[in-house]
């Protein structure tokens, strides 16, 4: 039997559509080829465990929306800053715990809005623009990054709240339109990394559904995240 050397915490829950077991579990053959013990949890609740928190190497978050207690978020937040890394994409850690500013100061951005299509027609797609994946100089010479060009999607683009303490590796441009508010276009970050404590965040705002996260370059850049934010990597 091989023996693990690392443990990820997976936790899992909140809105039901971003799927978040059925995007957890696209990551979960590539965790354990990497070597490690996967343990799941469907709440927040495993956070303000500090025997298990003290052992876990990587938190792979997946809870959009939802709520956090107190002690959970100590929890969490003292895992990361002892060294444990935190890795999520989009709303599973973007757009998590609403009601706690302290965990937004730790992720470092707030999913603020995805603006829609002109014309709508009450679904989803609705909120599907055809947007670029911009790479920053930054992230042009990070691990994460590495050998990937500016690319496209067509999916929720994030609109995001964010401050100057994250490490900016990829953005995305919300133009300005006649029957928009706003009145000149926006850059959001699309990807960062953040270091808290010993520990290290990583955050992907791509990855609505499972069909972008098995799309290339958002898998790659996932997987590369979670690798770098662990305490082993």
């Amino acid at each position: 039997m091989t023996q693990k050397s690392s443990h990820a915490l997976i936790v899992r829950g909140g809105w039901d559509g971003h799927a978040p077991v059925a995007a957890t579990e696209l990551f979960i053959p590539f965790l354990e080829q990497q070597g490690f013990a996967i343990t799941i949890a469907e709440s927040p609740a495993p956070y303000a465990d500090e025997a298990l928190m003290q052992g876990i190497d990587l938190i792979v978050q997946s809870v959009s929306m939802s709520t956090i207690e107190r002690h959970e978020l100590a929890g969490l937040v003292a895992a990361v800053e002892r060294g444990t890394g935190l890795a999520g994409w989009h709303g599973g850690i973007a757009d998590s715990f609403r009601n706690s500013s302290d965990y937004l100061q730790l992720v470092g951005g707030q999913f603020a809005t995805h603006p829609s299509k002109q014309v709508v027609h009450g679904n989803e797609t609705d909120n599907f623009l055809a947007h670029t994946v911009n790479v920053t100089e930054l992230g042009r010479q990070h691990p994460i990054m590495q050998g990937i060009d500016d690319f496209e999607l067509e999916t929720e683009q994030y609109w995001v709240l964010h401050d100057d303490l994250s490490d900016v590796l990829a953005t995305t441009t919300h133009p300005s339109h006649d029957w928009q508010p706003w009145h000149r276009p926006i850059v959001s970050p699309a990807i960062w990394t953040r270091l808290w404590g010993a520990g290290r965040i990583v955050v992907a705002t791509p990855g609505h559904s499972v069909d972008v996260l098995k799309s290339e370059n958002v898998n790659t850049i996932i997987k590369r995240g979670m690798l770098w934010a662990s305490r082993t990597a």
